[in-house]
């Protein structure tokens, strides 16, 4: 933990984020949406132009 005033860094809160996220969901869950990620990355549109 930081050691100003007890705060989180945001390095801890994400780490913290993480774990409690991965412990809510299965690997299922997670190849669903790294599948579903992959469909909309890579097709040749950007958001910026």
């Amino acid at each position: 933990m930081a050691k100003n005033n007890q705060k989180m860094t945001a390095e801890e809160a994400g780490k913290k984020g993480g774990e409690k996220t991965s412990r809510k969901y299965d690997q299922e869950h997670f190849e669903d949406i790294g599948q579903k990620g992959g469909r909309h990355s890579g097709n040749g549109s950007s958001r910026n132009s």
